[in-house]
């Protein structure tokens, strides 16, 4: 079987893996299957011999989910609506136990937020904290959406003894950045503010996020070294969307980011989010984590993606980017895989140590700190 690709960028962290099974987290905005669905279309319509083709580089325990997809077009301003349908959950009315929801006012914005909250709270300062952003793209998803029914987010909290607050931020297009920024940056300000009701140790909060949630979190984490106001001791980031210029002046290899979230689907959350057009010379500050030039006083991360994900090049080089200026920093590259892989096929065994090693790292940090 093949090995994952590791990268020892921390020397003391080893990043020998278990094989167990770890908790899996949902993957927001399903919806993006879309570009999965345009690249099989293409496949029927040529041949089986193109199919073999396309399938090569995918894992074989990871193929078996893209053959089930039927045609369908990338996300773009025309089909947002059906998208967002496709790819949310219906509103849950009854939440399950241990999980409880709650709203909050953003003092920048005045507006409330909703946020959750999953684990043992209580009095007292003794656990740890997470406050997980999701994904979609940046132009959808929700918390239900990413976990549904909330069970992975209620197995991260008992596996590793945390509470954790989730964040339903303000989507683009209806919201450029910085609302989503302000949104999450409130949640996590919350946190902070509250531990002692919560029983989380103020000293010992991280953040995670996956895909644009990804993205959101590395946002996060820069804007609370910028603003000095909350301790950050970790990062967590899954297949994180931290470039825009990705299929928009810098294109990654033919066979990456054919799956799943496409380099049109790219161009569109972006543009979506900064309100010009992804690529462009000039961004909104703060607003792309790939095009902050100083990283210096992160957090130890941990960043993991596949080497089929249109965001593999942006993510390594986020990584050694860490390394260079000193930041603790764990890469792992799973082979074969694609975005959202993990969610999308479960029982798969590089799914399986994918898992196993965003759990392990965070439970690292949380011993650490």
């Amino acid at each position: 079987m093949r090995q994952p690709i590791k990268a020892r960028l921390w020397p003391r962290v080893n990043l020998m893996l278990t094989r167990r099974e770890a908790t899996l987290m949902g993957l927001a905005a399903i919806g993006p299957v879309a570009g999965a669905r345009a690249a099989l279309a293409d496949v029927s319509s040529a041949g089986s011999s193109n199919s073999d083709d396309l399938f090569r580089h995918v894992d074989p325990e990871l193929r078996g989910f893209l053959r089930t997809i039927p045609p369908a077009k990338t996300v773009t301003s025309a089909d947002l609506k059906e998208f967002r349908e496709s790819a949310d959950q219906q509103p849950i009315s009854d939440l399950p136990a241990g999980v409880s929801a709650r709203s909050i006012k953003n003092a920048r914005s005045g507006r409330e937020i909703r946020i959750f909250i999953a684990g043992r709270s209580g009095q007292g300062g003794s656990r740890p904290g997470l406050l997980y952003t999701h994904g979609g793209g940046y132009i959808s998803g929700s918390t239900a959406s990413s976990w549904p029914k909330f069970a992975g987010l209620q197995s991260i909290a008992n596996e590793h003894d945390c509470v954790i607050v989730s964040v339903d931020y303000r989507l683009a297009p209806e919201t450029a950045f910085p609302g989503a920024l302000e949104d999450s940056y409130a949640a996590l300000k919350w946190m902070y503010d509250n531990a002692n009701l919560l029983g989380v140790n103020p000293k010992q909060i991280a953040i995670m996020g996956e895909s644009a949630g990804g993205g959101l979190a590395a946002t996060l984490a820069i804007a609370a070294r910028d603003r000095g106001e909350v301790p950050i001791v970790f990062q967590l980031l899954i297949y994180p969307m931290l470039d825009d210029r990705t299929g928009s002046g810098r294109e990654p290899a033919p066979h990456i980011g054919t799956f799943i979230w496409t380099r049109e689907s790219n161009r569109f959350g972006w543009s979506s989010l900064l309100g010009v057009p992804a690529g462009s010379p000039s961004v909104p500050p703060g607003s792309v984590p790939a095009r902050v030039q100083d990283l210096r006083g992160l957090p130890p991360t941990y960043i993991g993606v596949g080497t089929l994900d249109l965001f593999v090049d942006e993510d390594i080089e986020f990584a050694r980017r860490l390394v260079d200026v000193g930041i603790p920093t764990e890469l792992y590259v799973a082979p074969g895989a694609y975005h959202g892989f993990f969610f999308l096929a479960p029982d798969a065994a590089v799914s399986k140590s994918f898992s196993a090693s965003y759990n392990a790292a965070l439970a690292r940090a949380f011993a650490r700190s």
